[in-house]
């Protein structure tokens, strides 16, 4: 009866084992903040007609691979809409920042996450100066010759400046994402 007991338990404890080499792949993982991913607009959007809490949508064009393993494959569709619009006054075009909040991962997988579309400007598309209205010639004095001084004109802004454009962004437009916080993400989608 000890061997037969004995032998079962040795059987059962493989098992249990070569079970648990395979689900280590399973396990849960975080995307950290910062990351960068490429993605392209599915839609047009523009300060000239939508408005905030409007929904975009986006497809990453590229797997993101941490280590050996695809986390965000390519096609994967990530939304958000538009937090903050500024429309355009004299001086400075118009601005917008559009956050993420949800991707869609190939099999269905709804993931939630936090972030932005990558812009220089604190992540705030738009929003530059205008152009002036008009330039003042003003004599600049280089330097004297033979008791006379060498002038050549300069072109100086003005003190006003144009009205401003608004922004859009094209659908097909390559643009970045970067996340403000972590993915927790609980499994990958395996091809």
């Amino acid at each position: 009866m000890r061997i037969i007991l004995s032998i079962l338990l040795t059987f059962l404890s493989t098992l249990v084992f070569a079970s648990e080499v395979n689900l280590r792949d399973y396990d849960e993982f975080d995307i950290p903040t910062g990351t960068h991913i490429p993605v392209i607009s599915l839609q047009e959007f523009s300060t000239a007609y939508c408005e905030e809490g409007d929904k975009v949508s986006f497809l990453t064009t590229s797997d993101i691979f941490m280590y050996d393993k695809n986390v965000i494959p390519e096609g994967t569709k990530i939304t958000g809409y538009i937090d903050k619009k500024n429309e355009p006054v004299i001086g400075t075009h118009a601005a917008m920042r559009v956050f993420l909040n949800k991707m869609y991962l190939k099999d269905g997988h709804e993931v939630p996450i936090k972030g932005y579309i990558y812009s220089a400007n604190d992540n705030i598309i738009g929003g530059g100066l205008t152009q002036p209205e008009k330039y003042i010639k003003i004599p600049h004095y280089q330097r004297w010759v033979m008791f006379r001084a060498m002038s050549v004109t300069r072109c100086v802004p003005g003190p006003t400046r144009k009205m401003g454009e608004h922004v859009t962004i094209s659908s097909g437009a390559n643009l970045i994402v970067v996340l403000t916080s972590p993915i927790h993400m609980t499994h990958t989608v395996i091809y």
